[in-house]
């Protein structure tokens, strides 16, 4: 097991030589272009708050390689009581002064309302890993109280802390851009929610979790100056190439436009409901971020809310992309002060805003196509024809309708031959209306006509994109429902199951099927 740095290398021949304190000085807090060292207007530095008694409750080998940690040996490193206790912000001694962990201040609009400033209420910094040439932030979830907490605990629950590390490892392997997570650690501190639950700590990986919001709450305290520096921190560390654009933050906007297009593709196209997409909830990296009330839709709802505190359905499924248009709006919003610095300044506001707009339907042009393609590659046509989009969402409408199970629909239309009907069962038993179903596969049978790959070529390209395990909420909940008996097998297996999404696992084929009759009970909501 290793860990480096390009300033001070960390490392050890075995695992037993390594100890928790050169793990601890792998992280690296004081980078000149880190976050960090924007200033004490962007964050406030200060310690996790313990809790008593941290035990392990899971790691992902997969995020530990990300980071250097030798995936073979990570479970063992995890066992070691320090290890627990130092992801739980419990030091072996006082933090140094230097090497403060840090929590950061943001606003944002919260269910299309503008809220003020909010932060990390429960989640500080620890620093920086780099490994491979690649640089990681790592954060813990429920570390305690923070400046911004807004009279809340700054704690999370063993619920939602196993549900965001499953979840955001399922997105990785689903290939669909997330924070990740290298592990959970649990407590048996008190935490109050809607009932009594026991505490626990994720924590995150990401190459940086700047939000919407983090620009947002500059702008709206007129703060123009710290607005450049947070812009010229993001361009320098992951857009450089909007420095040679004559408008190096319009660039930066336009990025950011078309990564945000791809991220609605992307959920849309697997079925995945966010929940709650406030802009202090929308990555300036256009990652998958802050997994609370998430769902991985079971019988195809268009207008499916998985949130159960959004009573407006402002977050439903359909209403994805356009929210994440609308938050874009915001954004541009923010960064409409650094905007057309090169242009005279008579006519200037008119131009910018022209440029502003100009550039955000962007995102229109690129979600579109993006969506489309990935619709055709689920339908398993490797041409391109007229007329694909309503094939596509003509068998959207009948899933609607049907209420039929998104993931085994796609999954199932890949049995489906285009000579004749013999194998359409899978997927026609999973519609009431059989008659709808089989006049959409006769179109479809139509169109693959068309396509010159085998029916055994469209299959394996068909089962490369649409998965067979996806984390659905009946799963999850059997995991929790294990880990608050303090048996986190569960937890470990999904793991296993869901860093192979797209394989046949005939050990697994359960977590397949369709969701039992109890899940339909099951509601998530902003406190998960």
């Amino acid at each position: 097991m290793s860990f480096s740095r390009s300033s001070n290398a960390v490392r050890a021949d075995s695992i037993d030589a390594l100890s928790m304190d050169e793990l601890a000085a792998a992280i690296d807090i004081g980078r000149p272009d880190a976050f960090v060292q924007l200033g004490a207007a962007f964050l406030t530095r200060l310690p996790a708050a313990p809790v008593p008694d941290p035990y392990l409750v899971a790691v992902s080998a997969d995020a530990a390689a990300q980071l250097g940690i030798d995936p073979a040996s990570v479970q063992k490193v995890a066992q070691d009581p320090a290890f627990s206790a130092f992801f739980a912000g419990n030091p072996t001694r006082e933090w140094p002064a230097e090497r403060l962990p840090y929590a950061t201040v943001y606003s944002g609009h919260q269910f299309g309302v503008w809220a003020g400033q909010l932060g990390d209420g429960r989640a500080i910094g620890l620093g920086e890993i780099e490994h491979d040439g690649k640089r990681l932030e790592l954060q813990l979830k429920g570390a305690g109280r923070t400046p911004y907490s807004r009279m809340a605990d700054g704690r999370a629950v063993l619920r939602s802390s196993i549900r965001e590390f499953l979840c955001s490892e399922a997105m990785h392997h689903l290939g669909i851009p997330t924070t990740r997570a290298l592990c959970v650690i649990g407590s048996d501190m008190p935490v109050r929610r809607e009932t009594i639950e026991t505490s626990a700590i994720v924590t995150r990986v990401s190459p940086s979790f700047v939000r919407f919001g983090h620009f947002e709450h500059f702008y709206s305290n007129d703060r123009v100056e710290e607005l450049k520096a947070l812009a010229d921190h993001v361009i320098d560390r992951f857009y450089p190439q909007c420095r040679d654009a004559d408008d190096p933050y319009l660039a930066l906007l336009s990025e950011v436009t078309l990564r945000t297009a791809d991220l609605m593709a992307d959920w849309q196209a697997v079925g995945f409901c966010h929940g709650v997409m406030n802009t202090d909830n929308m990555s300036i990296l256009g990652l998958t971020i802050d997994y609370g009330p998430f769902g991985f839709m079971d019988g195809f709802n268009a207008h499916h809310i998985c949130n159960h505190s959004d009573t407006q359905g402002r977050y439903s499924y359909s209403r994805q992309p356009q929210v994440g248009y609308w938050n874009l709006f915001c954004l541009a919003q923010a960064l409409v002060p650094l905007f057309g610095s090169h242009y005279p300044e008579e006519g200037r506001s008119e131009r910018v805003i022209e440029d502003a707009q100009r550039v955000l339907e962007g995102f229109k042009t690129a979600f579109a196509p993006a969506l489309e393609s990935r619709m055709r590659a689920k339908l398993g046509l490797a041409e391109t024809r007229e007329g694909d989009d309503k094939l596509a969402n003509a068998l959207l409408e009948v899933m609607h309708a049907n209420r039929a199970d998104f993931t085994m629909t796609f999954r199932n239309l890949a049995k489906m031959s285009k000579a004749d009907a013999l194998n359409d069962a899978p997927a026609r038993d999973l519609f009431l209306d059989r008659a709808a179903f089989d006049a959409w596969a006769n179109d479809y049978r139509a169109r693959l006509a068309e396509e010159t790959l085998s029916d055994a070529e469209r299959a394996a390209a068909m089962n490369r994109v649409n998965p067979k395990y996806v984390l659905r909420n009946h799963l999850a909940e059997q995991a929790i429902r294990q880990a608050k008996e303090k048996d986190f097998s569960e937890v470990e297996r999904l793991m296993r199951v869901l860093s192979r999404p797209f394989d046949e696992q005939p050990e697994f084929e359960s977590y397949a099927g369709l969701p039992p009759d109890w899940a339909s009970d099951l509601e998530v909501s902003c406190s998960s």
